[in-house]
């Protein structure tokens, strides 16, 4: 790999989550290797009885009733993520120059849950629009979710939503990465976060696209390569990490979870929903040359499969196109565990992954009773962890609608 100025490498060096699984990362991992699902019966308005992944962390930690009240669940989501990551990377927070901090959250959406809340509250009376709360505006914005960070930490450096379907998450990390580069900040805050499981919509858009997951056991519901598979669950969740130039991590004898060694944004340009498996390879390879590896330098590779019939298949034919002549990438899957976190999605899977440079562990898709011909391709890791020794490269995989494709590499930390 090509190496950068110490001032260019950016070090991931604390994780701040939330997720059905999960409010940490110690527990998420751990439900990962013990095969703990997160996805379980849910009843929402309009709709009805489902399946969803819900998170359970404790938001009063970090904020008042009062508080939350005003806000948004996004905002809550993404003011405890933050608090978590804070804590956990060691960092002097109060004597940071927040200036000098950039917060960039990805979002899949933002304003329905508010709006669909509005509507419902305003029904008691006869639809009357002077009982229309004056807080809509500022709960709808899509720059939300970062700027009640902002206002709850006293930030006063950039920030923004980036907007990229269910590759924000990873869209937010590299945003930080590069305004890092840029020298525009010294410190980010860059994560995903999705409260999508409170608006009604999004569960009967998916029905109506007969892909919302179907099953008679809540756990078992999100199965990913799996033939009988039958589409998403939809979950919330958030994860934000602090990012610094390895420069500065050292200086201050940070911990270092690993480095940001490459990325890939691009576009399909085909459809409003069904992906592209040669675009997604196309971005896959821009991720590895901005790396400077070759794919099978890659150890682990996290799949973006939602459990949809299409989806999952052309996915596997996009790695099988780049990393068929690899015979040491593991791959493997997330979703099966929590669900589809749309905005977060890519960067709690990430998170999910992380630990692997530590202990050698490649974590299962869990719940493939009968793996699906069409999503066959090598060292696919079923249903067990496996050890797999030294782990040096992890590739995320994070695919959005409207054909939005982003793809990270994080490579371990071994010092100089």
């Amino acid at each position: 790999m090509a190496r950068r100025e110490e001032s260019e490498r950016i070090v991931i060096t604390g994780v701040g989550l939330a997720s059905p699984n999960g409010a940490n990362l110690d527990e998420f991992r751990r439900a990962l290797l013990t095969g703990k699902s997160g996805v379980v019966p849910y009843e929402i308005r309009y709709f009805g009885k489902t399946f969803a992944g819900v998170c359970n962390c404790d938001v009063l930690k970090y904020q008042t009733r009062r508080e939350l009240r005003r806000g948004t669940r996004a905002g809550s989501l993404s003011i405890y993520c933050v608090g978590e990551a804070l804590k956990d990377c060691g960092i002097d927070w109060e004597n940071v120059p927040k200036e000098n901090v950039g917060v960039y959250i990805g979002v899949t959406e933002h304003g329905n849950v508010e709006t669909e809340n509005e509507i419902y509250e305003i029904k008691q009376y006869d639809y009357d629009c002077s009982y229309w709360s004056h807080h809509h505006n500022p709960r709808t914005v899509a720059n939300n979710p970062a700027g009640e960070v902002t206002l709850h930490y006293g930030i006063t450096g950039p920030h923004y939503c980036l907007g990229a379907a269910c590759a924000a998450g990873n869209a937010g990390l590299i945003q930080g990465v590069q305004q890092l580069r840029l020298g525009e900040v010294d410190f980010a805050l860059a994560g995903g976060v999705s409260e999508s499981i409170h608006t009604f919509g999004i569960f009967a858009a998916f029905n109506a696209q007969n892909a919302l997951a179907r099953h008679e056991d809540a756990t078992k519901a999100s199965r990913p390569f799996d033939v009988d598979r039958n589409g998403i669950v939809v979950s919330e969740g958030g994860c934000v990490y602090t990012l610094e130039r390895l420069s500065d991590a050292k200086r201050r004898g940070a911990k270092i979870y690993g480095e940001i060694v490459g990325y890939g944004m691009n576009s399909d340009a085909s459809d409003f929903v069904l992906p592209n498996a040669e675009r997604q390879a196309q971005c896959v390879q821009k991720a590895l040359r901005n790396a400077g590896l070759a794919p099978e330098e890659i150890d682990v590779v996290n799949t973006h499969a939602t459990a949809t019939v299409a989806g999952d298949a052309l996915e596997i034919d996009a790695l099988r196109e780049v990393f068929g002549a690899s015979k040491k990438t593991y791959i493997n899957n997330t979703k099966s565990f929590i669900g589809h976190a749309m905005g977060a999605a890519g960067v709690l899977e990430l998170a999910g992954n992380l630990p692997s440079f530590n202990d050698g562990v490649v974590h299962p898709t869990i719940n493939v009773d009968n793996l699906d011909p069409k999503c066959e391709i090598a060292n696919l890791v079923l249903n067990e962890p496996k050890e797999v020794g030294n782990i040096r490269y992890i590739l995320n995989n994070s695919f959005g609608m409207v054909g939005i494709n982003a793809v990270t590499i994080i490579g371990k930390y071994e010092g100089d």
